[in-house]
């Protein structure tokens, strides 16, 4: 029979299926069948009509026909899935899903029955994976239906659970060899692990200007790197009184941090431009000593003098008093370069302060300094109804050899003298 007449037959089977009259469609279907040959679409109306009907076996004869016939077309593997998990056939309902998945690794729905196979057989590791990739999937549909938006909740949760039973029972089998050592020392394994498990993000270095390579990207540097941090937090008290003292008598010494020049097109940092929520006072700056400021904290620059500043040319050390005023917040940035490390001492600290560098937050506590680098993202808060005051200055990535550092003031130093120099290429960010 030609195919205009087969297809003549398949139209009035299915306006005939359409109709309700289900016996003349299956006839008409028997037709396409009995003078065409095999032909998949009448196989696979055939075995929907006998899956609808109960007879299962009937059904999964029909449909491996239709599939043998065309067996590039996955929805028949998917009927034929149904017809297995109808049945109760697992191991059917599978190697007909894979049939599917063979045709498309990407086939939504197969993935879908995939993972509440695995999910009603209690293989939580797979049905996990699978829900996973369901919602890697789903998130390129643009208006999913009250259905769907209620299967991606299910599978969302699902993937949470199996995510925090797997992590629970990592932290119960790591309890000894981590309790027998500091937390200093398992730092960096747990950030490692934590990653893993999905509970944290691993950040990276983000330079504007000088970038060094091959630097650990370490968010906060370890107080070993730094045996004179003690020194200076053993000044805190005069450095408090001295800052309090200016403050006092001449506030308007603190200018604002962020200064952009008009027309700068809005960004992140527009709700802060020209004001004193985030206020600075510098002792010195980008390389240069205010004298006049220093003058009026003496003992506060005699500290910082002692210390092992970052010493390129023109460029650094910064030294100064940052201020964030009540309810403010320094959203995620970084700095421009790695060449230095950030300290802060915290001076004034009223509780609900906290500063986040990558993946850890710490609330900053009077006395008590740290170093970071500042070209990995980090944010800030003042939660309080009160300033908080820190002395924030730059001393050397403490990977960077002597030889290294000496190399490093030698080229800022020439590039000064050239026409070419660049604006500040290394500057310090809160």
């Amino acid at each position: 029979m030609d195919d205009a007449r087969i297809q003549r037959l398949l139209d009035a089977a299915v306006q005939e299926r359409r109709a309700g009259r289900t016996a003349a469609a299956v006839q008409l279907f028997q037709d396409v069948l009995a003078q065409g040959g095999e032909h998949p679409k009448a196989l696979n109306a055939l075995g929907l009509n006998a899956l609808e009907s109960g007879a299962h076996d009937a059904a999964i004869g029909l449909l491996q026909r239709a599939i043998a016939a065309d067996p590039t077309a996955p929805e028949l593997w998917m009927n034929l899935a149904r017809a297995h998990r109808e049945r109760g056939d697992n191991a059917g309902e599978e190697a007909a899903l894979n049939g599917a998945l063979a045709i498309d690794q990407r086939y939504f729905m197969a993935l879908v029955r995939m993972a509440e196979l695995h999910e009603r057989q209690g293989d939580s590791v797979r049905a996990a994976e699978r829900w996973g990739g369901v919602l890697a999937i789903a998130a390129g549909i643009d208006e999913p239906n009250d259905g769907l938006v209620a299967m991606l909740d299910h599978a969302r949760n699902y993937v949470l659970r199996q995510r925090e039973s797997f992590a629970r029972t990592i932290d119960t089998g790591l309890t000894a060899e981590r309790g027998a050592l500091a937390a200093v020392d398992r730092r960096r394994v747990d950030a490692c692990i934590d990653h893993a498990l999905g509970r944290r993000t691993i950040y990276t270095n983000n330079c504007a200007g000088m970038h060094f390579p091959f630097l650990p990207a370490d968010e906060f540097f370890p107080r070993q790197h730094f045996p004179w941090l003690a020194e200076i937090e053993a000044k805190t008290e005069v450095i408090r009184d001295e800052l309090t003292a200016i403050l006092a008598e001449d506030a308007a010494l603190v200018r604002p941090y962020v200064a952009m020049a008009p027309g700068t097109p809005l960004n992140k940092w527009s709700a802060l431009d020209h004001s004193l929520q985030w206020g600075a006072l510098h002792l010195w700056k980008d390389g240069r000593r205010d004298d006049a400021v220093c003058a009026r904290a003496p003992q506060t620059a005699a500290a910082i003098e002692g210390l092992p500043l970052s010493d390129l040319p023109q460029r650094t050390p910064t030294v100064f008093f940052s201020i964030l005023q009540p309810g403010a917040h320094l959203p995620a940035h970084t700095g421009v370069s790695n060449v230095r490390a950030i300290v802060h001492l915290p001076l004034i600290v009223p509780t609900g302060c906290s500063f986040r560098v990558g993946g850890e937050t710490r609330d900053w506590r009077e006395g008590e300094a740290w170093v970071f680098d500042d070209t990995i993202e980090h944010e800030a808060w003042n939660r309080s109804e009160q300033m908080r005051a820190i002395l924030i200055f730059d001393v050397w990535n403490p990977y960077i050899t002597e030889d290294e550092r000496g190399l490093l003031r030698r080229f800022y130093a020439v590039a000064g003298e050239t026409d070419h120099a660049q604006q500040s290429v290394i500057q310090i960010s809160d």
